[in-house]
């Protein structure tokens, strides 16, 4: 029988972890001992041209390994994987993993502890914008952005999901505000931002006294166990993330787009519909 875990607060302290991006080799930067996780944990594997492997095993947790940046060779279960950009490789727990790049890589690392054992699924970026369930322009100006689900419902597994948005200049994004704690807590990695670009991340239950109004450049992570989180790129770019999920139930919670819409806005919809079909 799963239990529920206790709601973590939202405080900077807990839901900001900055520059993710700066060590090479494997670190886990987010997990439930020093941030507002519950069962969410990410990390980073960097790797430059002509460094060792990076070998480790996943012990409980099932692991989603989006490729941000170079390309990479991944070996697990007998099976070699290429990943170049936003390709996406789910995996299952009680796996041994090395990956190896000759020119180098970067790779974010997703994982949640399971109970079950759930297929090795490869997911191509290339596939993924060709399926508009998971591939979709969200909002209209300026709140549009262009929505990327890598690891969702194409994918089977307990807890883990992921996908990349991408906004238009200037524009907000996760608008309408939206909340899902009952099911899912969620982090942003936020990338593709080079200075002088940033953006500012909202996380609240109320807006007239928001618990987090935070500046986010690339490499930085925003946890958020809770609340309506919508964000803004600055004025001449854009506001880029990679979003990470984890169900609270396995299997039962895993559902994206199922959303709760700040009220004075749920009259438009959520504008993930297009996830639904």
């Amino acid at each position: 029988m799963q239990t529920q875990l206790k709601l973590k607060d939202i405080d900077p302290t807990t839901c900001v972890v900055k520059a993710t991006n700066r060590t090479h080799g494997r670190t886990i930067s987010v997990h439930p001992d020093n941030s507002a996780s519950r069962n969410l944990f990410y990390g980073r594997i960097i790797i430059q041209s002509g460094s060792d492997d990076v070998a480790f095993q996943n012990g409980t947790h099932e692991t989603g390994l989006v490729c941000l940046n170079g390309s990479a060779n991944v070996m697990t279960s007998d099976t070699e994987f290429k990943l170049n950009r936003y390709d996406a490789l789910y995996i299952p727990r009680d796996s041994t993993i090395t990956v190896s790049s000759a020119e180098g890589c970067d790779l974010a690392e997703i994982s949640s502890p399971v109970e079950n054992q759930y297929p090795l699924q490869f997911v191509s970026f290339d596939a993924v914008r060709e399926d508009p369930a998971l591939h979709f322009t969200a909002g209209k100006p300026p709140t549009e952005r262009d929505l990327n689900i890598l690891l969702g419902k194409n994918v089977q597994a307990g807890r883990i999901m992921a996908g990349v948005t991408f906004s238009s200049d200037g524009n907000w994004t996760s608008f309408p505000p939206h909340e899902h704690h009952d099911m899912l807590e969620e982090a942003y990695l936020y990338i593709d931002m080079p200075a002088p670009q940033w953006g500012i991340q909202m996380v609240y239950t109320n807006l007239d006294e928001p618990e987090l109004v935070q500046v986010v450049h690339e490499g930085d992570v925003v946890i958020m166990p809770r609340g309506y989180h919508p964000n803004v790129a600055a004025p001449g770019g854009s506001i880029n993330f990679l979003w990470m999920m984890a169900a609270n139930r396995e299997g039962v919670d895993r559902q994206f787009g199922v959303v709760n819409v700040q009220p004075e806005y749920a009259k438009g919809g959520s504008g993930l519909e297009a996830s639904q079909k």
